[in-house]
């Protein structure tokens, strides 16, 4: 299922709120300085204990997208986490140099000009 969800239901499952958070530049810039980072699960997490600024951002983006998977896993019949977990591969596939990223083994790492390490089920 996970291979079936990777598509576009889960690229759309994210467009409302990745757009939304694109255009926030505290969301630039905090991705930019490696304060946050892509994560496997489809959420964006903090990379250290972060300040509570950047707590409270990455909990604003990551209840929009709960808010999205949930609507595409209603919509599809999918599970929300099969949904996560499918834009977690894509938003990591994503990243670009500099930017964090967390690996499989739930390790931080800084995305290089090579692909990311990403969970062997992402397609």
């Amino acid at each position: 299922m996970v291979g079936i969800v990777t598509g576009t239901l889960a690229l759309s499952a994210l467009t409302a709120s990745s757009a939304w958070a694109q255009r926030d530049p505290a969301y630039a810039a905090a991705r930019s300085t490696g304060e946050v980072g892509e994560q496997p699960d489809g959420y964006l997490g903090l990379v250290g204990t972060g300040s509570g600024e950047y707590r409270a951002l990455v909990n604003s983006i990551n209840i929009q997208r709960k808010a999205a998977y949930t609507q595409k896993a209603t919509a599809s019949g999918a599970t929300v986490e099969q949904l996560a977990f499918a834009s977690g591969c894509n938003l990591i596939g994503q990243t670009r140099p500099g930017e964090k990223y967390k690996t499989p083994d739930g390790i931080w790492k800084t995305r290089t000009a090579a692909a990311p390490e990403r969970d062997s089920r992402c397609i």
